[in-house]
């Protein structure tokens, strides 16, 4: 009976530190040292939230940048990969269209398809695409706004952001960010 009131204590204490202690220290924390990180990257316009740094969002409209195809339809509460592995015939399917729907889409494009902009990322929710992935878009979404296109071109060239730390990963382009400064031009 000791052995079992001792247990029962310690399960008891140690519930409270890591179950509700240490989550609001470190939540404490976040909300002091990060706060925009912490209240998930938010990025708001005239006082209204228009989505997250972090979350990708379907954009489909010829003037507008088009992120990575999403196997959650960007849904932040089904984050998920489509774990086809590559020859998986629905995968290959997929690919097909997405290729079919940009070439159709951008008829003056050179070159080949970036192949982040037919392929999904692991939790489907990427919100970046590559440099290459947002030259291979400007003339359509140029024609679209009416716009010449080197100026959307050095919009494009003004939003890389650079591998993080300087050496993790590639340039890349937020979606959402490249799209709201073209609203703005």
């Amino acid at each position: 009976m000791k052995t079992l009131a001792t247990a029962l204590r310690l399960f008891l204490l140690l519930s409270v530190l890591t179950g509700l202690a240490y989550p609001l220290a470190v939540t404490g924390l976040a909300q002091l040292a990060f706060p925009h990180q912490a209240h998930g990257s938010l990025i708001e316009r005239q006082g209204r939230v228009v989505g997250s740094e972090l979350i990708g969002q379907a954009f489909s409209s010829p003037g507008y940048f088009w992120g990575r195809p999403s196997a959650a339809g960007y849904d932040a509460a089904a984050s998920t990969g489509s774990n086809l592995g590559p020859t998986n015939p629905a995968l290959l399917a997929r690919v097909a269209a997405e290729l079919a729907r940009l070439r159709a889409a951008n008829p003056e494009a050179q070159g080949p398809i970036p192949v982040d902009l037919v392929t999904t990322s692991a939790s489907g929710l990427d919100p970046d695409i590559s440099v290459d992935g947002a030259l291979y878009q400007v003339p359509r979404v140029a024609r679209a706004r009416g716009l010449e296109v080197e100026r959307v071109r050095r919009l494009v060239e003004q939003h890389i952001e650079s591998p993080s730390l300087g050496v993790l990963g590639e340039p890349r382009l937020n979606v959402l960010a490249l799209n709201l400064a073209l609203d703005a031009l």
